[in-house]
Parts: structure tokens; sequence; C-alpha cells
């Protein structure tokens, strides 16, 4: 549906067994060719630049200084934590309040921090204490910028619409996370660390303007809901209320497997991998095996935007899933590097495809007064648990090896995924909502 059009029905209740399809098949890159969706889908593809650049010149400067290990499994653990605790918080607070102002919030908190790194840079005071705080504000801001992104999206482009929304944010964010080592890494030996994070803040800007600029609010075609109250105990109450809807509950337990048992560990521990398949070229190996892991990303969603192939529904996460995780198995246990390279495009394309499915299965079962909350726990699971793949492949890695725990790993995702899969098809919650 366009931008322009005018409020429309709202939609079958979450419990509903099934929501009825389109009358007519959307358009390719529906989202994109939204006067008010394509621009924030490039503003946001920027911010998440930043984001990544940001930590490529952070994480450099804090091993350089001060050559702390642990100080390097905190960097994983303040990224993350912030969705795991705060995120049904947070989608509350979308569901209560102008998304545009919350993302701007957002923006200005990554601006923030961005430009505290440079007066530490400069100043010469930078300590493990004052690291610490920036990197777990700059996990926070994270964490508010996805409920209010992903409500604000459904109201640029309508229901009908909202996966290729979906699907295209993904595919833009994964552009920029390909994107954030290679610009960051250009700044770093272009420019400096410092002059490169205080050029990183700017990077913000463009999203944070546009959110002046646009007319909707997250809640335009809709309205607000009525007030929640936002404490601890009714953010529990509402992972209860939100997870009712089987569909809803598959697509957060999916989501929540990948994120705990592969999450980002594997991109903390490529080295090892880039040292057994490169051998004597193990630098440009690891940049290969780190382009190749996000190419995946971006090629994939555009392949499934251009071809329309895949309607979004919990039987088509389960299965990108199961691919996802023997793509991972496979990576761990070859010695090719090419079929290793092969194998991580293709483990980046199911990723995006679990990820991007599962993310609009939430949104369109949702009830409306509550699709910030449902996005929030959405959040929670796809981010939050990421901090346990830091057990499941660091910790575990150390004891029985990098190779061999990531096979248990993936090992541990497609059993758990099976499981889930099988438990919702007892309750036939396998249905498309496209």
């Amino acid at each position: 549906m366009c931008a322009s059009c005018g409020p429309e029905p709202a939609p079958s209740a979450a419990g509903d067994p099934a929501v009825a399809p389109p009358a007519a098949a959307p358009r390719k890159f529906a989202a994109l060719r939204n006067r008010d969706c394509g621009p924030y889908l490039v503003g946001a593809m920027l911010a998440m630049m930043a984001d990544n650049l940001e930590h490529v010149i952070t994480y450099w400067v804090l091993w350089q200084t001060f050559h702390s290990p642990a100080l390097t499994g905190f960097q994983v653990i303040s990224h993350w934590t912030p969705f795991l605790l705060l995120s049904v918080t947070f989608g509350g607070l979308a569901d209560r309040y102008d998304c545009r102002r919350v993302v701007q919030v957002a923006q200005l908190l990554f601006m923030a921090v961005s430009l505290a790194w440079g007066v530490l840079f400069v100043t010469g005071t930078l300590s493990i204490p004052a690291a610490c705080v920036l990197l777990v504000l700059h996990g926070t801001a994270g964490a508010l910028w996805r409920p209010a992104e992903q409500l604000l999206l459904q109201d640029f482009v309508g229901r009908e619409e909202m996966p290729s929304a979906v699907r295209l944010n993904s595919t833009f964010q994964s552009l920029g996370v390909l994107c954030g080592p290679v610009v960051g890494s250009a700044l770093l030996l272009g420019m400096g660390p410092t002059a490169g994070i205080f050029a990183n803040a700017a990077i913000y800007l463009p999203l944070t303007v546009l959110m002046l600029r646009t007319r909707f609010t997250g809640h335009t075609r809709e309205g607000f809901p009525a007030r929640q109250r936002l404490g601890a105990l009714a953010a529990l109450r509402s992972i209860g209320t939100v997870t009712r809807d089987p569909a809803i509950a598959g697509a957060v337990v999916v989501a929540g497997l990948t994120s705990f048992f592969v999450g980002s560990a594997l991109q903390t521990v490529m080295p090892e991998f880039a040292e057994s398949l490169g051998r004597a070229g193990a630098d440009s190996t690891y940049g290969l095996l780190l382009f190749a892991n996000g190419l995946g990303g971006v090629v994939g969603g555009l392949v499934l935007e251009a071809t329309g192939w895949l309607r979004p529904s919990i039987g088509v996460g389960v299965v990108s899933t199961l691919v996802f995780a023997g793509a991972i198995a496979g990576f761990a246990v070859t010695g090719s590097l090419a079929l290793a390279v092969a194998l991580l495009v293709v483990g980046g394309v199911a990723n995006l495809v679990s990820t991007s499915v599962t993310q609009t299965v939430v949104q369109l079962r949702a009830d409306p007064a509550t699709r910030g909350q449902a996005v929030g726990v959405y959040s929670m699971a796809s981010g939050g648990l990421k901090v346990g793949s830091g057990v499941t492949i660091g910790l575990f890695g150390a004891l029985v090896g990098i190779h061999v725990s990531v096979v248990l790993s993936a090992a541990g995702l497609a059993l758990g995924t099976l499981a889930a899969g099988a438990y919702l098809l007892r309750r036939r919650a396998l249905v498309a909502t496209g």
C-alpha cells in the first residue's frame, strides 16, 4: 500500500489461525519504491555502518591501549545485554510514543558515544571504566532503536507490503554491516582513530534529520494504543501475553535459538578459521571470510525481493534456520577455502531469510495495541540471547577447540529448531502470514 493512502482496516486478531493473503501480489522492491520507506532504508544502512565502523576503531584502540582479553569479552557482552534486559521496555516506549522521536534519541545517543570516544582519545584520558560505560551506552542505543524502527516500517508501507519492508531493511542493514569494517579500516588508516571516530558521529546524522521530515509516527495508520505501564513486572507479563500466539512464540524461539547457539560469536573466532584455511595468507583469508559471511545476507535479501519466491511463514523460518545450521557446521569442518567461502555465503542467505521471515510473522500477527512490545520480545531473543553464543562457541571452544564447539553449536541449533518446528506443526501454526 502506498504511503499516501488513508488508514486501512485493522489486521485480524493475533489469535486467529491464519491471516488472509492480499488480493494482489505485492510489488517487487515495494518498500524501496515507497517515498517514505526508501529514504529510511538508506539512512538505516548508514547508521548500521556507523555502528560497525565505531566497533572497528574503538576495538582497535582498546586493544592497542590495554591488551586486555577480559575487555574484549566485555565488548560482546556489553553490546547485547541491553537487548536482553531492555528490549521489552523499549518496545513499550515505541507503543506509547512517537517512534520518530525514539529513533532520534537512539541516534543522538550513538553520536554522543562516538564524540565521547573522540574526547577521550584527544585528551589521553581513556580508561577501562570509561570504556565500559561507553560500550554499554552504545549497546543501549541499539536496543532502543530496534522496536521503534520496526513500527515505523509498518507505518510507512502498510500491512500488505510489510514483508518487503522487513526484508529490505534487513538487507540494507546487512549492507551496512558489510561496509562498516571496510570504511572503518579506511578511516583508521587514512585519518587515524581520533579524526575517524569524530567523522563516524556525522554518519548518524542523515537518519536523525530524516526523522524530522517524515510525517509517519509509527502509529499514523492505527493510532496510539491505550497507555500501559512500562515497569519490570509489566515487561515480564507482556512476554507471556505476546507469546500466547503459537506462531509468534515459534518465531521468537527460532530467533532465540539462532542467537544463543551461533549469534555473533562466529565472527569473534573467525581469525582461527582464517589461520587454518589460509595458512600463508591468514590476513587476507580473514577478510575474505568476513566478507563472504556478510555478502550472503545482502545477496539473499536482494534475490528474495526480486523473485518473491518465499512467503513469510514459520515453516520457512524453520527450514531456513536448519539450512543455516548445516552451512555453519560444514564451514567448521571443511579444509577447503573455496568451500568455506561458499558455505558462509549460503549461511548468510539462510540467516537473512530466517531473520526477515520470523520478524515479519511477529509484526503481522501481533495485536496492534502491543506490537511494539511484541517486537521488543523478538528483539530480546534475536539480539539479547547472542550473549549466550560467547559461552556455546567461545568459552566451550576453549575447552574442546573452536572447530568442535562450532559444530556442536550448529547441531544444538538444528535440534532445537526441529523440536520447535515439530511442536508448531502439532499446533498447526506453520501458516503463511503474507
